[in-house]
């Protein structure tokens, strides 16, 4: 069965919304056209899109597309969760995660720890209380003159630094639970950056390894510290950061259990997750008949619901 994947929440900073929607609508058609002309199909046997969560005006432009395409070639429409989407991108792998497992979900837009014990069985177990680690990580290359998005940018750069430089803060790690918080480490940067720029002494090499270094050890400790509570043996990491060399590195390194990434173009957003991730849903697509998207839309409320023991 072959399953067309159409992701465009566009969730993550730095966009102006209404270029963002009108970009997807100039740019979308076409770009179908290209991947089932590649592919050699004429038309899929199922359409799955993100409904949520995300920029809504990107949002309604996939789910019209989708659901327009669904009517034009009778066939049915699936939507997709966003997260849930990345959660089951390593599912897209020759050697894919069995269920139970948890997510570590490293973005621009989120960072959330969750308790994946079957498909629509999530338990959030902890998020971030302010800025996501990836937009932790633009924020921290825009500081050093890095281009946007600056996180590929800045992991490069920290490649020729020392990462004991400066001794960045690991928010919240020694708080129970496990939530993260990345904007202590933010002001940590910025301001030992504006010290050695005010002495002339600014290495952004040694800035960026440390940062990098303090930013991965939160997210491996407390990853590996949730899913030992929660008796897991597999760990996967997925989302844009989940690229990062130093933080796959670094779990595999010190988790006991096994880890799965998708590959490198499945980390950030792409149609092949909401693919997989439609398939696996395919039981609950319906004919096209309305766009249904949400701004917000809590990944556990994704939850079938299960008879008490």
């Amino acid at each position: 069965m072959n399953i067309l994947g159409i992701e465009t929440s566009c969730d993550y900073g730095g966009v102006v919304p209404e270029i963002a929607s009108r970009d997807h609508v100039r740019m979308l058609l076409p770009l179908i056209q290209q991947v089932l002309g590649e592919a050699g199909i004429e038309k899929p046997d199922a359409i799955a899109y993100t409904a949520g969560p995300g920029l809504v005006g990107a949002l309604m432009v996939g789910g019209g597309m989708a659901n327009g395409l669904g009517l034009a070639w009778a066939c049915p429409v699936i939507p997709v969760h966003h997260m849930e989407g990345h959660l089951l991108a390593p599912m897209l792998e020759d050697d894919p995660p069995e269920f139970p497992f948890l997510a570590l979900l490293v973005s621009g837009g989120h960072t959330m720890l969750i308790a994946v014990r079957a498909l629509g069985d999530y338990r959030l177990l902890g998020t971030t209380l302010d800025d996501a680690v990836g937009e932790a990580f633009d924020k921290t290359a825009k500081l050093l003159g890095l281009g946007y998005p600056g996180g590929p940018a800045l992991a490069a750069l920290a490649e020729n630094g020392n990462d004991k430089a400066f001794a960045f803060p690991r928010p919240m790690l020694q708080k129970p639970g496990f939530d993260f918080s990345f904007s202590g480490l933010k002001t940590a940067v910025m301001l030992e950056v504006r010290k050695a720029e005010a002495a002339g002494k600014l290495c952004r090499e040694d800035v960026a390894a440390s940062f990098q270094r303090a930013a991965v050890d939160t997210l491996v400790k407390r990853a590996i510290k949730a899913a030992n509570s929660q008796g897991l043996e597999r760990i996967v990491v997925a989302g844009g950061v989940g690229a990062n060399k130093l933080l796959r590195k670094e779990i595999a390194a010190h988790f006991d259990g096994r880890v799965f990434y998708p590959r490198m173009e499945f980390c950030t957003d792409n149609g092949a997750m909401i693919a997989i991730a439609g398939a696996l849903r395919l039981a609950e697509a319906t004919p096209a008949d309305e766009i249904k998207v949400r701004s917000r839309w809590p990944i556990a409320s994704l939850n079938v619901p299960r008879p008490a023991h």
